[in-house]
């Protein structure tokens, strides 16, 4: 278990993820290369080492390549969840109209410092920022949903029905949207790949024939920034590669507009 939140702390750091890949991946090249010293291929060997090589190669680049569609996917799916979250809210706003004059001036302040609310959520680098957004994103909720709930007790017609189905979507978008955000590639994937990425290497330095430094980097390098991109792709607030919320911050911005 401690083994498993360490791993999980390193790979929100796309940059730390580099760097240790690229040492551990080395100095596996570096220790296949002692081993082939003392203990040095035959000629009947060698043959059947390549064939051994190029078959784990194969299968490191096949699971580096699922990694990276599954990174993908879970970045297109926050994307996706934030445009719909956009949607469901400017689409309650609209809707707002059909409520009385009081709750509906009420529901339109609300949904303003609710949309401030969700763009500092996809702002925050830190998790330390996230607790008291959190706290007042469920206190807006709460808000919202007691004024469309107290609207439809008084007036229980279709189209205050129809306020209170938006209401319901702008919190399911959120709960979507923190779900896609959890959503990251599993540990033990991450594990497979630094696993069979260090065999490689270390088939690598086996069969190596020249013994200088530049040749047990290509591999290590190349690896490590496969790994690089991916843990960026992955991680939702450390990573470069981020969400943006651009249809939250536009309408966020029209909203205020006279």
């Amino acid at each position: 278990m401690v083994w498993l939140n360490r791993m999980s702390r390193i790979v929100d750091f796309p940059l730390l993820v580099f760097v240790l890949s690229l040492v551990t991946l080395w100095l596996s090249a570096r220790i296949g290369a002692i081993h082939q010293r003392l203990r040095p291929l035959s000629e009947g060997e060698q043959q059947d080492f390549d064939r051994v090589l190029a078959a784990t190669l194969t299968l490191l680049g096949l699971i580096i390549g699922f990694s990276f569609s599954m990174v993908i996917t879970r970045y297109d799916q926050r994307k996706n969840y934030e445009e719909a979250e956009a949607n469901a809210i400017g689409t309650e706003y609209v809707r707002a109209d059909l409520l009385p004059a009081a709750e509906a001036a009420k529901v339109r302040e609300l949904l303003k410092n609710y949309l401030d609310q969700r763009v500092q959520f996809y702002e925050a680098r830190y998790a330390r920022q996230l607790p008291p957004i959190d706290a007042r994103t469920e206190r807006l909720q709460t808000e919202l949903w007691s004024v469309v709930e107290a609207a439809a007790e008084k007036q229980p017609t279709p189209t205050v029905a129809l306020t209170v189905s938006g209401m319901n979507d702008v919190l399911n978008s959120q709960g979507y949207t923190q779900a896609a955000w959890l959503n990251r590639l599993p540990l033990a994937a991450w594990g497979l790949l630094f696993a069979i990425a260090v065999f490689c290497d270390l088939l690598i330095g086996y069969g190596a024939r020249r013994k200088g430094m530049g040749l047990f980097l290509v591999l290590p390098v190349a690896v490590s920034t496969s790994f690089l991109l991916i843990a960026d792709i992955d991680s939702p607030r450390r990573g470069l590669i981020r969400v943006v919320p651009q249809n939250l911050i536009i309408l966020s911005q029209s909203l205020r507009t006279p």
